[in-house]
C-alpha cells in the first residue's frame, strides 16, 4: 500500500506526530534534536546543528512546529526561535520574525514537485531548513541566485562573514550563557526558583544539555572560526547591510567584535569543565539521602566492574574516592592495533540528574586521536535506546577509539588537527596521523 495512504488514514494526528519525533529521536542523525512536553505532542520543539564549512557551523538553531488536525494534509506550521528577539534575520528565507520560506511549508511559491504532500513528514522539514543553512546563503534570496560580477562576490563574502559573527554569537554564545546562567562579563546571574512552580510554568528546554556537550565538542571549531574571522575584519567594523536586507528591520545590523566573542567563550568553557566538579558535591549529599540516582549508579558500578572481570581485556573500573557519580576507566590498548600497549585513564562524571542530563567523559591521559578533543573530551553516541545504560555508554566509547576505517562524519569533528590528518588527501596524512597517534600511547605508558 501506498505509505501516504498509509499516514493519511491515521486519524489521530497526535498518535501520528509523537511517531515521527520518536523516530529521529532514535536516528543516527546527529544535526536534528526534537523534543516535546507529554503533554502537548503538537507543540514541538526541534534543533537543528549548523552544518560543517558553513557559516552556521556547529551553530544551534531552534524552532517551534504546531502540528494542526489536519496534518499531515497540510504542513504544519514552523517558526524559527533563534532570531535575538526577532532582531536577526539569518538567511534570505529565514526571517528575523521567525517565518521561513519553503514552498514544502507552504510560505513560498514552488516548481512543480516542490508543494507539501501527506508523504512528506518533519524529519524532511528539518533537512530542507538544514539546506538553506549553506556555504554560500546569498545565492537563497531570488534574483541573486546567479550573481556573479566583483560587486556581488564581495557581498557574498562579508554576508558569510557576518552571519558567522552572529551564529557564534547568538545561536552558541548566548544560548549557552543562558543554560548556563552566565551574565556577558562573565558573572553568575542569581538562579530562578522554580521547585514550587507547575510543570507549566517553568521553562521547557529540551536541548540544554545536548548542547552544553555538544559545545565541549565543538570548543576547538569555535576558536578557529574566530581565528578566521579576526583575519578576515576589523574590530568593531560595522555589518555591511545586504541588498534583500530592510533598513529598518528584517536584517542583520550589528559590529564585529571577535575579541569579545573569544572572552565570552571562554568563560563558557569554563564553567562548563567545572559542573562535573559540582556534581561530585552534589553526588555526596545524594550519597547520603541514598537517592534512587545514586543507589542506580552504584548498582550499574557493580555490575559493569564485573562484566570487565568476565571480559578479554584486563580494563578497570573504580570510583574516585568511593563516589558512585564519579569513574575511573583504565582502558588497556587492544594487541595487534595503534592502541596496542597504551594505558587510558578515562574519567565519566554523573550528574544527580542521570539519565536526564548525559555523563560527560573526559581521557586524563593525554591522546592524539581523530575522536578525542586538544582537553581529552570524548566524542561518542550511546545507543540512543540505552542511554540510562552505562556499559552501553562505555562499549560506544571503546568503540570508537578502537573503529578502524571509521567513515568521515563532519558532525563528529572535535579534534580539527587529527579529522584533517585522518582524511587527509594523500597518503602521507594518515602516515602522520598513525604517527602521532603511536607516540601518544607509547607516552601514555612513561
Amino acid at each position: 500500500m501506498d505509505q501516504s495512504i498509509i499516514r493519511i488514514s491515521k486519524a489521530d494526528t497526535h498518535i501520528l506526530a509523537l511517531q515521527e519525533l520518536s523516530d529521529i529521536q532514535k536516528g543516527s542523525d546527529l544535526a536534528i534534536a526534537v523534543a516535546c512536553r507529554d503533554v502537548d505532542v503538537r507543540n514541538v520543539k526541534a534543533l537543528i546543528v549548523g552544518p560543517h564549512e558553513t557559516p552556521y557551523e556547529f551553530g544551534f538553531f531552534e524552532f517551534a512546529i504546531r502540528f494542526n488536525k489536519e496534518y499531515p494534509s497540510k504542513a504544519p506550521n514552523v517558526q524559527c526561535v533563534t532570531t535575538n528577539g526577532g532582531l536577526c534575520r539569518f538567511n534570505p528565507n529565514i526571517y528575523a520574525n521567525g517565518k521561513i520560506c519553503l514552498s514544502i511549508l507552504g510560505t513560498w511559491r514552488g516548481e512543480r514537485g516542490e508543494e507539501w504532500s501527506s508523504a512528506q513528514g518533519l524529519e524532511s522539514i528539518l533537512l530542507s531548513i538544514q539546506s538553506l543553512m549553506s556555504s554560500n546563503p546569498y545565492e537563497n534570496e531570488p534574483g541573486f541566485e546567479d550573481a556573479n560580477d566583483d560587486s556581488d562576490k564581495r557581498m557574498q563574502k562579508v554576508y558569510v562573514q557576518k552571519i558567522r559573527h552572529e551564529s557564534l554569537r547568538i545561536s552558541v554564545i548566548q544560548r549557552l550563557e543562558g543554560y548556563l546562567g552566565l551574565a556577558p562579563d562573565g558573572s553568575r546571574l542569581k538562579d530562578v526558583e522554580t521547585e514550587e512552580a507547575d510543570e507549566t510554568s517553568v521553562p521547557f528546554e529540551p536541548f540544554k544539555d545536548l548542547c552544553k556537550r555538544r559545545f565541549l565538542w565543538y570548543y576547538s571549531s569555535y576558536l578557529a572560526a574566530i581565528q578566521t574571522g579576526k583575519t578576515e575584519v576589523k574590530e568593531q567594523q560595522a555589518f555591511t547591510r545586504m541588498p534583500f536586507e530592510s533598513p529598518s528591520h528584517n536584517s542583520m545590523e550589528g559590529r564585529f567584535n571577535y575579541p569579545e566573542l573569544e572572552r565570552r567563550l571562554n568563560n563558557i568553557k569554563a564553567a562548563l569543565d567545572g559542573e562535573p566538579k559540582v556534581w561530585a558535591e552534589e553526588g555526596l549529599a545524594a550519597m547520603a539521602k541514598e537517592s534512587t540516582v545514586c543507589v542506580n549508579l552504584q548498582h550499574q558500578f557493580e555490575q559493569v566492574s564485573e562484566a570487565f572481570k568476565r571480559g578479554d581485556m584486563p580494563h578497570d573500573v573504580a570510583l574516585d574516592k568511593g563516589n558512585p557519580f564519579c569513574w575511573i576507566i583504565t582502558y588497556f590498548g587492544r594487541p595487534m592495533t595503534n592502541l596496542d600497549g597504551g594505558l587510558l585513564r578515562i574519567r565519566m562524571n554523573f550528574s544527580p540528574r542521570f539519565p536526564d542530563e548525559q555523563p560527560r567523559v573526559r581521557f586524563e591521559t593525554k591522546i592524539f586521536h581523530h575522536h578525542v578533543a586538544e582537553d581529552g573530551t570524548a566524542c561518542y553516541t550511546p545507543n540512543p535506546l540505552k542511554k540510562e545504560d552505562i556499559k552501553s555508554h562505555i562499549e560506544a566509547i571503546i568503540s570508537v577509539l578502537e573503529e578502524e576505517d571509521p567513515a568521515y562524519d563532519p558532525r563528529k569533528i572535535v579534534n580539527p588537527e587529527g579529522t584533517r590528518l585522518y582524511w587527509g588527501k594523500n597518503a602521507d596524512s594518515k602516515k602522520m596521523y598513525n604517527r602521532r597517534l603511536r607516540r601518544s600511547v607509547q607516552q601514555s605508558m612513561e
